[in-house]
């Protein structure tokens, strides 16, 4: 059962979310639960990974290179076109909040549900969450008219939780377990692992499935705009790294659309306003379709390339 969990998971994880938009009192109800899952997400993902190489590749220019991309960069791109286009002031600060937000703490998990490497995954994940409240802040500073300010408490207590807690954990299992046995050990947390990683586009839209019951047409609105800063992100990680190969691309990609907008909004709640909320919950759709859209694309990204070195 778990052998086919994951040879399908890429297809459903986009049915979770649309199970979760279709029975949302559902969704609601494990929405309080996702922390606490999100906890042995991160756990079981790291001990596949030696924290020394980890910490290793968190110290490369390219990681922090990606992070600026991530953050700065995109804030750039997505703001000056949602500028050109007229938006309001406030989804303008919606949007700015969208991009100044780290990677999803689930993505090497899903990197690894793909084929892809889960420690570049993970190391980008770090670095981008780390470098999110001073991007934050400076995105409020330009498009929030009020004054304004970060509940940094909360956000230091979800590092220690989410990403200095499963790293000191797999630190102590690498160096008290046989390499063999947690091997052994982690080659089965793997399949169960992305059972989890269900839990949260089936967790994550129950509250958006109460603005298409208040009015259909702006759920759609809403939905599009999810759609286009996801498809904006994952096209401009692609074509920034493809030089550097198919699979780099493709993670940087994948980072760069999967948003941990879920943290921006627990960091700075009070300034973002109901449009935020509204992105919040409609950017799940792509975002947990955007693994089956990998999967497709794969092979025939990797074929192209062949081809294009053949012919030089």
């Amino acid at each position: 059962m778990l052998s086919f969990v994951s040879k399908h998971s890429s297809l459903l994880l986009m049915l979770a979310a649309v199970l979760g938009f279709l029975i949302p009192n559902a969704s609601k109800a494990l929405f309080p639960y996702l922390p606490l899952i999100l906890f042995f997400l991160m756990l079981f993902t790291l001990l596949g990974i030696k924290q020394n190489v980890l910490i290793k590749k968190l110290a490369e220019r390219q990681v922090w290179g990606y992070a600026i991309f991530h953050a700065i960069g995109l804030s750039l791109i997505s703001c000056s076109v949602a500028a050109l286009l007229g938006v309001n002031s406030a989804l303008l600060v919606a949007i700015s909040a969208v991009t100044a937000t780290g990677s999803l703490f689930a993505t090497p998990a899903i990197a690894r549900s793909i084929g892809l490497d889960a420690l570049e995954a993970m190391a980008m994940t770090i670095a981008t969450t780390l470098l999110m409240p001073a991007v934050l802040y400076f995105n409020l500073m330009i498009f929030q008219d009020e004054a304004f300010s970060l509940d940094m408490k909360s956000y230091f207590v979800r590092l220690v939780i989410f990403i200095a807690g499963p790293m000191l954990i797999s630190a102590f299992c690498h160096h008290l377990v046989p390499k063999e046995t947690l091997h052994r050990i982690h080659g089965k947390l793997s399949q169960f692992t992305i059972l989890l990683v269900f839990s949260f586009p089936f967790g994550l839209v129950g509250e958006f499935r109460d603005m298409f019951d208040l009015s259909l047409w702006l759920g759609m609105q809403y939905l599009l705009i999810g759609i286009t800063l996801c498809a904006l992100f994952f096209i401009a990680g692609y074509i920034c790294y493809h030089r550097q190969g198919v699979d780099k691309a493709l993670v940087a990609a994948i980072t760069a659309a999967n948003r941990n907008v879920l943290l921006t909004f627990t960091v700075a709640s009070s300034y973002l306003g109901p449009e935020y909320l509204a992105i919040m919950g409609a950017i799940q759709f792509p975002t947990f379709c955007l693994p089956l859209f990998v999967k497709y694309i794969s092979p025939r990204l990797h074929k192209r390339a062949s081809r294009l070195q053949i012919n030089q």
